[in-house]
């Protein structure tokens, strides 16, 4: 059984049509592999939420290292529901440290977590720029029980990226993992060995359905998987007036004194400011929050809104992604 270098699905020259389809079985990659590495031609795989789970659960009751990776504009409202799943020991690494402005110290952010969470460790890093990868190596070799340590954390997370990065730099190998914007490009667990103590395998991206990748036009996939630093956006707001974000998210102001909303979102995103009386997106799934001082307000895939003081707002926004409240983290 050969597999995919890219995605690691099984490799099948009888239908084309099928996930794993390449013309020769001497091939290294799928036909879907060779479009997004050489063309930049990308396909959606909707493959069914189940087949990852029970990878996941493979995982368990063993005594290999979890690497849980993930993006760090868009932390989940409740990390431990990993747990659900595995109950190995877990170093938590935040991804992706070059999209949060410089001005945030790392500390504030891992103390935050540390205080809810019980993580073997917590370790921000960025893939793009080598941030932190010396002491990520580290403390994977420090916590370590055997020689199999495996990457794991929700699609987009950059965790293939992240795999690529570490193969190239502490070993004389070459990862091919395929690196895209799109869900799901990970399709079954890929083995590298970067040396004769330590094997790094990536599994496929945990699907959760909350997150509004899986809402948006496909034109929005690139921009939600930005690479450049975020530039916080602040708007002045009474009630009445509301703010559109995309084409997809409206939040109306609907009580309190003049307040301040700063938007962590990627920059390419457009944002503007309205009148209340206007029907901009009131199509969508309608829910309301009452904000208290020091809170954000979570668009779960998309980012994050600051808020000065206390508020009531309404959201509009598709009905199946994600919205929470939590303490500001910034």
């Amino acid at each position: 059984m050969k597999k995919c270098l890219g995605c690691g699905i099984e490799l099948q020259s009888d239908n084309v049509l099928n996930i794993g389809y390449t013309p020769n079985l001497d091939n290294d990659y799928c036909m879907r592999c060779f479009k997004v590495k050489n063309y930049g031609e990308t396909t959606i795989i909707d493959k069914n939420d189940d087949d990852y789970i029970e990878i996941l659960k493979s995982l368990s009751n063993k005594e290999d290292l979890i690497i849980y990776v993930v993006d760090i504009l868009n932390i989940k409202e409740n990390l431990e529901e990993i747990r659900e799943y595995i109950s190995n020991d877990i170093i938590l690494v935040l991804n992706k440290r070059d999209i949060i402005p410089r001005s945030v110290k790392d500390d504030k952010i891992i103390n935050y977590l540390n205080a809810r969470y019980d993580f073997l460790d917590i370790v921000i890093v960025s893939s793009l720029n080598n941030y932190n990868l010396d002491l990520l190596i580290s403390k994977i070799y420090k916590y370590k029980k055997s020689n199999s340590v495996y990457f794991i954390g929700e699609t987009n997370a950059g965790k293939s990226s992240l795999i690529n990065k570490i193969v190239g730099n502490y070993s004389d190998k070459e990862s091919n993992i395929t690196e895209s914007f799109m869900p799901e490009t990970t399709l079954d667990k890929i083995k590298i060995k970067l040396n004769d103590e330590l094997t790094i395998i990536d599994t496929p991206g945990i699907v959760d359905r909350q997150n509004i990748i899986n809402y948006v036009d496909k034109k929005y996939y690139k921009l939600l998987n930005t690479k450049k630093e975020i530039k916080p956006k602040t708007y002045q707001i009474v009630k009445n007036q509301s703010i559109i974000v995309g084409d997809f998210l409206r939040i109306d102001y609907l009580d309190g004194d003049r307040n301040s909303f700063t938007l962590y979102v990627p920059n390419g995103i457009k944002i503007k400011r309205i009148n209340s009386r206007h029907n901009n997106l009131k199509d969508l799934a309608y829910q309301e929050y009452d904000l208290k001082f020091g809170e954000d307000i979570v668009i779960y895939g998309l980012g994050f809104i600051k808020a000065v003081i206390n508020g009531k707002v309404g959201i509009y926004l598709n009905k199946d992604v994600k919205i929470y409240l939590r303490k500001n983290i910034i």
